[in-house]
């Protein structure tokens, strides 16, 4: 199980000292709001505040068809695309890509995170340097709709340890320069270690292990 600690680098976010609380990554959804609207009153001449509680800094690049929903921060160099739709609750960093009809809600990118084409990003973490492949999403809710579980197997799959996160909604939690391929879905709760790439049209669920790379469920070989 990925602690905060062991997946990113907390030194290329503004959500760094908030991050340092936890020791888990789900445990900090619950306030990414509140964080960024706090963030917001001390960011400097820097960046502009766009409308109430919508902070872009002044290098970043927003297209006129996007949409930016309060609270949220858009941080240097970022490149908003044509028809991105930021529900709010969204802290993007330094150098990101928030691409076309992409979708962003209580999440934090982390810098140089690309999310460049028709993805979903929901109640999620995205570390330095991840990137997540054309409609790739991270699904955040179960068909069943009730809170989501967190186990830990060991390498015969059983169950060691299980976390009640008390939470309805957790997306994923991709670590320092992860890759995820095209068309992948990851399932409420995925963790995936940094330094892994993962196969497109892959089904992602669990924990995947750090500098790995993933074909499928039985499949996940690690890297030389």
């Amino acid at each position: 199980m990925y602690k905060i600690s062991e997946l990113y680098d907390l030194d290329h976010t503004l959500a760094k000292d908030y991050l340092a609380q936890f020791e888990y990554p789900w445990q900090a959804l619950a306030g990414i709001k509140e964080l960024i609207l706090e963030l917001g009153k001390n960011l400097g001449e820097d960046y502009v505040e766009v409308k109430e509680h919508v902070w872009v800094h002044k290098t970043a690049h927003v297209f006129e068809s996007a949409y930016l929903g309060a609270p949220c921060i858009i941080g240097p160099k970022t490149e908003v695309r044509h028809c991105a739709f930021v529900r709010g609750s969204a802290l993007v960093g330094a150098n990101c890509v928030v691409g076309n009809s992409v979708e962003l809600k209580n999440c934090i990118l982390f810098d140089n995170v690309e999310t460049p084409h028709y993805n979903y990003v929901g109640d999620s973490i995205l570390g330095y340097h991840s990137h997540l492949g054309a409609g790739g999403i991270t699904s955040n809710l179960k068909s069943a709709r009730d809170n989501i579980i967190l186990r830990r197997k060991d390498e015969n799959y059983n169950v060691v340890e299980e976390f009640e996160t008390g939470l309805r909604k957790i997306g994923a939690f991709m670590g320092d320069y992860v890759e995820v391929g095209c068309n992948s879905v990851l399932c409420p709760g995925t963790i995936i270690g940094p330094h892994t790439n993962v196969y497109p049209l892959s089904r992602v669920r669990g924990q995947i292990a750090a500098n790995s790379i993933f074909k499928d469920a039985t499949h996940v070989t690690l890297k030389d």
